[in-house]
């Protein structure tokens, strides 16, 4: 006979599995069942939308076809010529960085790439270790979120939400997740790869797969903020 889970019991599963979730950035190839992608999905679109709009579509690729993008991309940006002919779509980063989120910014840069024994002004090395965003880091799924164009500021916010959703439903499943921005330079050469409509666009990729254990990369651990330093109580 099954037992009711307390709620203290409910609050350390919840608790816990939000704070495991990280950016992995190496996974093994295991191949992730259909059926697990769907139930995450599933799971992922209960995420408060503005008057119930669910603004999502999500693509998922693997093997051949994630393969012949991931060699595309890889190609071309690791030739500045080639690269320098594809622009960011829309703005995920300020034009101007200021105080402490560009110190944030640089500590995890730092703290990366001094874990893969990148010295800083290595260029190329650097050039190479951010191509791995476009082979999804070795995960065996790639996916795309897309979003009509439509769509208002409203629907982003939703949209973040149902990511964050995407991501703790992985890793419920003993499955990782690493959120990914740096395909949306490429947004024309993924589209005609993934024959996506005009009338859409990309909002980011995520590689989805088990964690290598064994890459040094995997045990960065960024840091957060407390609630405390960030919040105000007015009464």
């Amino acid at each position: 006979m099954s037992r009711t889970p307390s709620q203290s019991e409910i609050t350390t599963i919840v608790d816990g599995v939000i704070r495991e979730r990280r950016s992995i950035r190496a996974f093994l190839p295991t191949p992730v069942p259909r059926e697990t992608i769907l139930e995450i999905l599933d799971v992922a679109a209960r995420a408060p939308s503005g008057t119930n709009t669910q603004p999502w579509q999500a693509i998922v690729i693997t093997g051949q076809k994630k393969e012949a993008l991931s060699k595309e991309l890889v190609e071309i940006a690791l030739d500045p010529t080639r690269d320098a002919e594809h622009t960011q779509e829309y703005s995920y980063y300020p034009e101007k960085w200021i105080p402490p989120y560009i110190d944030r910014r640089r500590k995890v840069g730092y703290d990366l790439y001094g874990l893969l024994r990148i010295a800083k002004g290595e260029r190329e090395l650097m050039n190479r270790q951010f191509a791995r965003n476009y082979t999804f880091f070795g995960a065996p799924v790639g996916l795309f979120f897309t979003i009509d164009r439509v769509m208002g500021q409203g629907s982003w916010l939703d949209y973040g939400m149902f990511l964050q959703n995407v991501m703790i439903a992985a890793k419920a499943r003993g499955l990782d997740t690493c959120p990914q921005a740096a395909f949306c330079k490429y947004h024309r050469l993924i589209a005609r790869h993934l024959e996506i409509p005009d009338e859409r666009m990309i909002v980011c990729g995520m590689a989805l797969g088990y964690e290598d254990t064994s890459r040094i990369e995997n045990t960065l651990r960024t840091e957060r903020e407390t609630a405390a330093e960030f919040t105000r109580f007015m009464e």
